[in-house]
């Protein structure tokens, strides 16, 4: 990830909070592993590629995280048996599809069809494309573009490997509008990745804004459009209820995973070489200014 060359604002803040600050226990824990893992690879990477300690951190939690949420996806799909087992939270699967079923109108259907047309494969890629790079020629750096491109690649994954290893049949054609989908039903795509998607445009979105209204607004927003997404996949009989929570669930888990990476990256970045940060690995990330020195790629 490229440095930002003359923000308009500074890109390790949001408002007052500081996201090179780690304020828990567990978050300078986090920082310490990952300096020294990035301190014991750069020797090796070194040979092949020029790469900071800072970017080192950041591959290398993401890789973690991406395992991590693996298991997170297997572990849904022991829940979901559970639970339909149970009759657990799947109880509510066709009640509600059912209640959806008794307020459909063509006008409604029509509205509500073109609506989850902007969470599928090609409305979702637009929609975040079209904000990310906005963003990044505003601040003239590539690092919003690799995020999205990172949690991109890890939902769509994620969505493929769930829906293979639960192999869930979707509602009953009868009950769905068309035009009819035929991959299996767990987790629910257009939410995931519109969870996952919409949550990194948001962060990035709290980064450059300057005012509390807009942040407000900003998430607001992403938050309607993640929540509205998930049930005009039930409306529209698409998905069960659990297909969609699923989907919010691991989207919001990979979203976070992937911001504590970027996180994770400005705080070694705002530090320098990790061999010069051996005091700084007990302050947790101590706040960090805009003007301080950062390491170029």
């Amino acid at each position: 990830m490229a440095e930002p060359m003359h923000p308009q604002t500074p890109d390790d803040t949001i408002g007052a909070r500081d996201l090179t600050a780690w304020h828990t226990r567990f978050g300078r824990w986090l920082v310490s592993v990952f300096t020294a893992l990035a301190r014991m690879v750069r020797p090796a990477v070194g040979r092949v590629a020029d790469w900071s300690a800072a970017h080192l951190a950041f591959v290398i939690f993401a890789v973690v995280a991406l395992g991590l949420m693996a298991l997170l996806v297997e572990g849904t799909e022991q829940v979901y048996e559970s639970v339909t087992e149970r009759d657990g939270l799947a109880g509510l699967d066709q009640p509600v599809l059912d209640a959806m079923v008794t307020q459909r109108t063509p006008g409604l259907d029509s509205a509500v069809t073109t609506f989850t047309d902007l969470g599928g494969a090609v409305g979702m890629p637009i929609i975040a494309g079209v904000c990310v790079i906005a963003i990044a020629l505003w601040r003239r750096s590539w690092t919003p573009v690799v995020l999205t491109l990172i949690a991109a690649a890890g939902s769509v994954t994620m969505t493929v490997v769930g829906k293979d290893m639960v192999d869930r049949a979707r509602p009953p054609a009868a009950l769905a509008v068309p035009p009819l989908e035929v991959s299996p039903s767990f987790p629910s795509g257009h939410t995931l990745n519109a969870t996952v998607l919409i949550t990194i445009v948001v962060y990035l979105l709290l980064i450059e804004t300057t005012a509390t209204w807009q942040r407000v607004l900003a998430v607001t927003v992403g938050t309607a459009f993640v929540v509205l997404m998930g049930l005009s996949r039930v409306y529209l009989g698409h998905h069960w209820l659990t297909d969609v929570v699923a989907g919010w669930l691991i989207g919001l888990a990979w979203a976070l995973a992937v911001i504590t990476s970027h996180r994770l990256w400005l705080t070694l970045r705002d530090r320098g070489d990790p061999a010069e940060a051996g005091a700084g690995d007990e302050r947790g990330g101590s706040s960090a200014s805009s003007d301080r020195a950062t390491v170029t790629p």
